[in-house]
């Protein structure tokens, strides 16, 4: 598989985390790594659910089910009975059996192989506002959105978004300058395999701006997708 990593110059996200990589696919780890590592993780890798289960807690674990030593899923479970660290089953198997077997394991999420590195970082992102008591609040100018409570304000005037609004400004502030693209915003904020009409996206673009009323805050880069523009 193709797991496209390109560097983002991405700055490390608030209250960086600690992921362990467990996956024996030497070229996939050595992507995974590379691009956790860009992302402003901090990243261990192991091969076997020997050494993963040999390992101290990390923040999240990316575990593969297809290990050369034991089955992926009772390594879900044991670091489940030990731990409520988050973890996200990568791997091939996408049929709805081995998915139910692997989220009645205590996996907290469940991606399937190809996947783009722009929703794994989705992923990540999300099961840390999970399992994560403090939560994290972004700013940017006068824009602060704190992810634990879902609240926003502009220059300390709240600002009541819906659901999905909300999710599209996490989605351009959690790395104000860089360009994220129409398709991340929709698998990150309706769904990874969304297949509806994109203009949806626009209307709620439209409603997000007008209720933050900070103009140039929002930029649309043609072609592209949007972004948090500098102020």
């Amino acid at each position: 598989m193709t797991l496209p990593v390109r560097p983002s110059g991405r700055t490390p996200p608030p209250g960086s985390a600690s992921v362990l990589v467990v996956e024996d696919d030497p070229g996939l780890a050595t992507q995974l790594v590379r691009g956790l590592s860009r992302g402003g993780y901090d990243v261990e890798h192991v091969t076997t659910g020997r050494d993963a289960l040999g390992r101290s807690d990390p923040d999240v674990v990316l575990l593969d089910l297809g290990l050369p030593d034991t089955d992926g899923v009772d390594v879900c479970r044991q670091l489940r009975e030990r731990s409520g660290v988050a973890i996200i089953v990568v791997t091939a198997r996408g049929e709805e059996p081995e998915r139910v077997l692997a989220l009645d394991a205590g996996a907290d999420d469940y991606l399937v192989k190809p996947f783009g590195l722009a929703e794994l970082l989705a992923r990540i992102r999300a099961v840390l506002r999970r399992v994560r008591p403090g939560g994290e609040v972004l700013r940017h100018g006068p824009l602060t959105v704190d992810l634990r409570t879902r609240k926003v304000s502009v220059s300390g005037r709240e600002v009541a978004l819906t659901p999905k609004e909300f999710d599209i400004l996490e989605c351009l502030a959690a790395d104000p300058g860089r360009v994220v693209s129409r398709q991340e915003i929709l698998e990150s904020a309706w769904d990874a395999h969304w297949y509806g009409p994109t203009k949806v996206l626009d209307v709620h673009v439209a409603a997000l701006r007008r209720k933050l009323d900070v103009p140039g805050l929002i930029e649309t880069v043609y072609g592209r997708g949007f972004r948090l523009g500098e102020l």
